[in-house]
């Protein structure tokens, strides 16, 4: 098939020029077909405007202009490039910041350039953050609408447009079509050929925008059925079937130190409901920070021990796998259900003994009660999992290692979902004889629409609320000119013998970001305001095992002060912890700031929540501010995916699911639906379900076949 030849069959490229392409992802002929220009980038000649002919209304406007100076500029923290343009009806500001100011370095003066941006009202002739190409010099192709692509390397837009114009004639002589017959009768979409040529080089705006309705349909309508394909054929297997609760669920739910609140109720009906059909429960519970997803997931532990069966949960991080064992062992004991930890670290007793660790014993019990077993060496706890001792194992990424075998596994549960994908959670069920059932947890409320795209595969139970007796976390804004008065309040917090996060966005200082590094405060602050205070550092360039030593003593009451980045965003549940500090709060998302907020507020004493902000921008000011005024995290979601995009907020490759290259989940609701919803209807049918897989087979576009065989 053509389009899975290399890129090297087009004209004039070479290795250095495959490579350059490579890195943008682009390996085949198919891969630069569907390679779109960016998103309202296109260039349309005849919407060219002069300096004078700029409106100061907010509105996005292109102009052509020649370079008079470029200027570097420094202030204190703050740096930027200034660009000053002119024609022949007058001169233009440019300002550039952060990731753009290598501008200033790819331009010279007298360069003539295409400008594209937004005039702020109120402004006249001043652009922040536009974009700039070098003008049209001609490449063959009257101008007309042009695509702008995004670049690496010695690559140009007109080399692009060169190859792009190349690859769509061999596309011309055989393309077959991508989307199954009911689609195509049902809707009135552009062929996929008129599709793909309008979508590079559009004969207008109107043939553009059908282009793209297409190709973002297309995409929806492909990661959907991919999704329900999996589903479907998880369902077909049939599972364990338990029954009713028993007296070891009526035991745990009696014995548990507070009593279920009513969205614990809710959720646990529904998870129990599926667990009592034939059919595989697959199912994601959406809890917010401290809702109580771990006692509800404790009740499903206890039914699957109840019915005979084994089941499983799995953590992130050996630290958070710890706490769960521990959490667990509390609230199993009372019913007898013998439960287990199976981390990275244990040592197989042959090794051990080699290594002089030990040289006998078998295990280390602790137990007030023998259905808990701190496991010394790994074999022996392998050993009683595949003779059914162990009717609960918690563990880390290292359940899914092959030797570790069930002898009746029913139930699989993981625990902050975001952090594994499908084939990870895949691999896990195909541990049991017969169809699993699965629930999955995560603390990061996700809007409606991005979880109908992401967890297609799965039903979605949503708690909201906290447990009775928390108090509300105080969220707080402060200046630079504030510092002081923060670092009292850390020192004070200490002092009262509670515990502080202080969370930076960088580890070390970054020439590029404008940004307090984790270091940079930890030095600044161990040896002034923190002196005689117990302090630790933490970030994501450490080792494993260095990081959950500095986390075990944090949550041991041995640290009063920890400085870290955002690996403490999920993670160890420490009560005594009463203050999160967030430098240069305005660089993460108001997901992620809940997240961090959530790391507090955990015990009974009043926490606070301080938001350091390093910059005047008043639309940053007011997204905290938002936070501030709200602990809701399913309502602060919406707000960061109206604000930042469903690309920052929360990726889809991360699930093992292909990344969206045209579709954007805020922007194309309506199409989700409709994608889903036509999905479910081609699915549901024999002949269209094969005939959807036989076209994903023959795809120029191959993100989606992984779905479709997994």
């Amino acid at each position: 098939m053509w389009w899975k030849d290399s890129i090297t069959k087009l004209s004039g490229v070479g290795i250095k020029r495959a490579a350059d392409l490579e890195r943008l992802g682009i390996a085949t002929i198919g891969d630069l077909l569907y390679f779109y220009p960016r998103q309202g980038a296109y260039l349309d000649y005849s919407e060219v405007k002069t300096i004078r002919d700029l409106v100061p209304d907010g509105s996005k406007q292109l102009f052509k202009a020649k370079i008079f100076r470029i200027n570097n500029v420094n202030r204190g923290k703050r740096s930027f490039v200034t660009i000053t343009v002119y024609d022949n009806t007058g001169y233009a500001d440019l300002y550039l910041f952060a990731g753009q100011r290598f501008l200033g370095r790819k331009f010279k003066p007298e360069d003539e350039v295409l400008i594209s941006g937004r005039v702020k009202a109120g402004r006249l002739n001043k652009m922040v953050s536009p974009e700039l190409l070098q003008a049209f010099d001609g490449d063959g192709t009257t101008p007309g609408i042009l695509p702008v692509y995004s670049l690496t390397g010695s690559l140009t837009q007109n080399v692009m447009r060169k190859l792009v114009h190349e690859a769509l004639t061999i596309a011309e002589q055989d393309l077959p079509e991508s989307l199954p017959k009911r689609v195509l009768q049902k809707t009135n979409f552009l062929p996929r050929t008129e599709a793909l040529k309008n979508i590079h080089f559009p004969v207008s705006k109107e043939k553009l925008n059908k282009a793209r309705q297409r190709f973002i349909f297309e995409e929806l309508f492909l990661l959907q059925c991919g999704l329900l394909y999996y589903r479907q054929g998880m369902e077909a297997q049939r599972a364990w079937q338990f029954a009713n609760d028993g007296i070891k669920v009526q035991t745990v739910i009696k014995n548990l130190p507070f009593d279920l609140t009513d969205a614990q109720k809710k959720v646990w009906n529904e998870i129990a409901q599926d667990l009592e059909t034939s059919r595989p429960m697959h199912r994601i519970l959406q809890g917010d920070v401290g809702s109580g997803k771990t006692a509800v997931a404790a009740l499903a532990l206890v039914k699957a021990a109840e019915n005979g069966y084994q089941s499983c949960i799995m953590a992130p991080t050996e630290i958070l796998a710890r706490q769960h064992f521990e959490t667990l062992s509390n609230y199993l004991q009372p019913a007898g259900i013998k439960i287990g930890l199976l981390v990275g670290g244990m040592h197989k007793r042959a090794q051990s003994i080699e290594n002089g660790v030990c040289s006998s014993g078998d295990m280390e019990l602790w137990h007030d009660n023998i259905a808990v077993k701190q496991y010394k060496y790994r074999d022996d706890l392998l050993q009683d999992l595949r003779n059914g001792e162990i009717d609960v194992l918690v563990g880390t990424h290292a359940l899914l290692q092959d030797d570790v075998v069930f002898k009746a596994l029913a139930l699989v549960v993981t625990d902050e979902q975001h952090r594994f994908g499908v084939e990870q959670r895949a691999k896990l069920v195909a541990k049991g004889e017969i169809g699993v059932h699965t629930l999955v947890m995560t603390a990061t409320p996700i809007p409606r629409t991005l979880a109908l795209t992401v967890y297609g595969d799965l039903d979605i139970s949503k708690m909201e609320g906290l447990p009775p007796g928390r108090k509300p976390i105080k969220t707080l804004l402060y200046s630079e000119q504030q510092r002081e008065a923060v670092y009292k309040g850390i020192r004070h917090q200490a002092e009262l013998g509670h515990q502080v996060y202080v969370v930076c966005p960088l580890v070390e200082d970054s020439e590029e970001v404008v940004a307090r590094s984790v270091e940079q405060v930890y030095l600044e602050m161990k040896e002034t305001v923190l002196k005689g205070i117990s302090t630790a550092l933490i970030h994501g360039k450490m080792k494993s095992l260095e990081k959950d030593a500095i986390m075990t003593d944090f949550a041991n009451g041995k640290i009063s002060v920890l400085f870290s980045t955002t690996v403490i965003e999920v993670g160890v549940n420490v009560p005594n912890a009463t203050l999160m500090v967030v430098e240069n709060a305005e660089r993460f998302g108001l997901a992620q700031l809940h997240q961090l907020r959530g790391r507090v507020g955990r015990g009974t004493e009043q926490s606070f929540c301080a938001l350091m902000v390093g910059t005047e921008d008043s639309e940053a000011i007011e997204r905290l501010q938002i936070l501030a005024s709200s602990e809701d995290g399913f309502y602060l979601a919406e707000q960061d995916l109206r604000l930042r995009g469903a690309g920052q907020l929360f990726g889809l490759r991360q699930h093992g699911l292909p990344d969206l290259h045209i579709a954007d989940i805020l922007r194309d609701t309506d199409i989700i639906v409709e994608a889903r919803k036509m999905a479910q209807e081609c699915v549901s049918n024999d002949t269209e379900r094969e005939e959807i897989k036989q076209l994903v087979q023959m795809q120029l576009d191959e993100r989606f076949q992984m779905i479709f065989n997994s």
